[in-house]
């Protein structure tokens, strides 16, 4: 496969930048799911050791976002059905527990800073669309919950799988951005409406429906005959 070339890496924290430089480099598309990642191409790609480019490798595979296999070198994980099941799961039960503590936590700045992030996704909508700055919208969003419910240990559970949500998300938008462009904003104005609410148990569900509702867009497009 050739690749095309990276930017370079400086000289300051060198693994913590090789693993940005190649996460950011995956999202981008340019390591597509399953795609093999080979230390020697990454290390001159980056201008960086090898030693760089496997502690930032190691970094990325504690994220979910790659796998490695002794003698069979370190692979972007691919999208199956399982894994999916498997993320979207453990998403919603974090969503809503991250949704129902934020809920009576959440600051009038804060939830008008929601309010926000809504209107950006819709004026987006209002133009030529891009499904990744949709996303990146959708993801702060989601980020800022997180951060209001005021739980370290939940939010290191979130950081932990956000990078996997995040490209299993982005195969979802290329798979089936009409479905993923026609829920995006209504379905997070609903949540900034039932965190103003007093009703703990409808946000709940609504928030498990809401990762749910991605995981079988995301399931049906990978089943769909290509």
């Amino acid at each position: 496969m050739t690749v095309a070339p990276l930017p370079k890496a400086s000289r300051r924290g060198l693994a913590q930048e090789a693993a940005d430089l190649i996460r950011d480099a995956i999202f981008a598309g340019r390591f597509p799911p399953g795609s093999q990642l080979r230390e020697v191409e990454l290390a001159a790609l980056l201008g960086v050791s090898r030693g760089s480019v496997r502690e930032g490798l190691a970094r990325l595979e504690r994220e979910g976002l790659v796998r490695s296999v002794w003698h069979r070198g370190t692979t972007v994980i691919d999208v199956t059905a399982q894994d999916v099941d498997e993320v979207y799961t453990l998403r919603a039960a974090l969503d809503r527990l991250a949704a129902v503590r934020a809920r009576t936590r959440m600051s009038a700045d804060q939830l008008t800073a929601l309010d926000a992030l809504v209107g950006e996704m819709s004026q987006e909508l209002g133009g030529e669309a891009a499904g990744a700055r949709l996303l990146a919208l959708d993801l702060a969003f989601h980020d800022r919950i997180y951060d209001a419910a005021d739980n370290h240990r939940l939010l290191d559970a979130w950081r932990a799988v956000r990078s996997q949500v995040r490209l299993f998300q982005l195969r979802r938008v290329a798979l089936g951005y009409e479905h993923y462009r026609a829920r995006v904003v209504d379905e997070h104005r609903e949540l900034v409406t039932l965190l103003r609410s007093d009703d703990g148990e409808a946000l709940a569900r609504r928030a498990e429906e809401h990762v749910d509702s991605a995981r079988c867009s995301l399931l049906s497009s990978l089943h769909s005959p290509k």
